[in-house]
């Protein structure tokens, strides 16, 4: 009983366990905290209260990898891929298969995602869904399947008029901030995307590793004054209202095709911390709550 005591009173109180790693913390979490719905830091470096879970199975879509139990967020979040996965349906989709969204309590994930801590961030695959009623072992094991050629310069014959459609569609979501994808497929989106309909492209921001899954991101929720904007805005990227500019061709002259190296005579920057490396104490005070709370 003493033993318990201590232990209890280690995690409760300050002291010890605002050394711990926060992801550990976050991760042992299997349910969310019952408080009013909101978020608090940034979307690498914050929490949410007050989450809700994305039902593992609706009519028009199906949660993956159930076993990382990171089908949850904000109230705001969970209505939204809800609402996409309608919308998949009126572009020809049975539906969607959402990946990670957020843990029960946001924070720094054990594994993975240096964001998705507040519950605003969602993966939606880029695998049109065969069926809407897959088993939980298959969920684990089936895989999503990329949209770009080896060289990350094109789109490749598995990206359809429909995923063009999709993203279009989760992008003129006035509650989005903004969606990453492969920079292939910003690239294919500008040139084929209509003069008189680009306004929704601006949203749309090219970033490493989204070949398999486009990646969701919506603004601060109403309520959630501790909630950080992401800074540049969108709009402060492009300067040319949808995105299509100097800094897209920036990733094909010097991202995808670097120029030579030039030998450094300065020492390199400090490495920087990753979430997973995070304390309780790097986190907004608020974060200690969330995680403390019953």
């Amino acid at each position: 009983m003493i033993r318990i005591l201590a232990a209890v009173c280690a995690f409760l109180l300050p002291g010890p366990a605002m050394a711990q790693l926060a992801n550990q913390l976050f991760g042992a979490h299997q349910q969310p905290s019952l408080a009013q719905p909101q978020v608090f830091g940034s979307y690498a470096k914050g929490c949410g209260a007050g989450f809700v879970r994305l039902p593992e199975t609706g009519p028009t879509w199906q949660a993956m990898r159930l076993s990382r139990n990171r089908n949850w967020g904000h109230p705001e979040m969970i209505a939204y891929v809800q609402d996409l996965s309608r919308a998949a349906q009126q572009i020809g989709w049975r539906g969607v298969y959402v990946g990670d969204i957020s843990q029960p309590r946001g924070g720094p994930m054990t594994s993975g995602h240096a964001s998705h801590q507040m519950g605003l961030d969602a993966d939606i695959w880029m695998l049109p869904p065969a069926r809407l009623d897959l088993s939980v072992e298959a969920r684990e094991n089936l895989s999503s399947i990329s949209v770009r050629t080896e060289d990350q310069l094109r789109v490749n014959s598995n990206w359809t008029p429909q995923h063009l459609a999709l993203l279009r569609a989760a992008a003129s979501d006035p509650r989005v901030d903004r969606i990453f994808v492969a920079a292939a497929v910003k690239l294919e989106m500008c040139r084929t995307a209509t003069r008189s309909d680009r306004a929704w492209l601006q949203r749309i921001r090219p970033a490493v590793g989204h070949n398999y899954h486009f990646h969701v991101r919506l603004g601060c929720p109403a309520g959630s004054s501790g909630c950080i904007t992401q800074t540049p805005t969108v709009a402060e990227l492009s300067d040319g209202g949808d995105g299509c500019d100097d800094t897209l061709q920036w990733w094909v002259t010097d991202f995808l095709n670097p120029p030579p190296r030039v030998e450094r005579t300065e020492p390199p920057a400090p490495r920087a911390r990753h979430p997973r490396e995070y304390t309780l104490a790097d986190l907004p005070a608020q974060c200690t709550n969330v995680v403390r709370a019953q």
